[in-house]
């Protein structure tokens, strides 16, 4: 099986570029060109300016606040591989994960902030013992995507 949550990522990049373009066209139109004074309910575009910026802030930086990342799932062959990246203004580096089937150990969930940011930490029997990968925040995959992995996983994960 292989998945990956590029649409969600790139529906998060489109609706910032959105929302940059017009909180530029108002700046613009409001304060350079002086074409019109925005004074919606008594207001002044001081205080709309402030309104604009304070959402573009909060679309802008939700991906980042939630630990939104890029995620590729493969469990075709003999391995198991994550690739991941975290998304948002600043891109992270590229991460990914590669196990064996025949040494996979399990993996743990776990969910933050009232579940809207979520984990995934994958485990590798080795000689030496068991490794701990760090976590991988799934928190931009929708709700199928997830319980697919878990399944995939699932199929692999020894009996206890």
């Amino acid at each position: 099986m292989k998945l990956d949550n590029s649409r969600t990522i790139i529906s998060f990049r489109i609706r910032l570029f959105a929302v940059t373009v017009l909180f530029l066209a108002y700046i613009i139109m409001s304060y350079a060109a002086k074409f019109f004074k925005l004074t919606l309910f008594g207001m002044s575009d001081t205080f709309w300016t402030i309104i604009f910026a304070a959402i573009w802030l909060i679309i802008a930086f939700i991906p980042m606040l939630l630990n939104y990342q890029y995620v590729s799932y493969s469990d075709e062959g003999d391995t198991i591989i994550f690739k991941y990246f975290t998304s948002g203004i600043v891109g992270g580096k590229k991460n990914s994960v590669e196990i064996d089937k025949m040494t996979f150990a399990g993996y743990k969930t776990e969910k933050k902030l009232f579940g809207m940011i979520r984990s995934i930490t994958l485990y590798q029997n080795f000689k030496e013992g068991v490794a701990k990968y760090p976590p991988i925040f799934i928190s931009a995959l929708d709700k199928e995507q997830r319980s697919k992995i878990f399944r995939s996983l699932n199929l692999f994960t020894p009996e206890a």
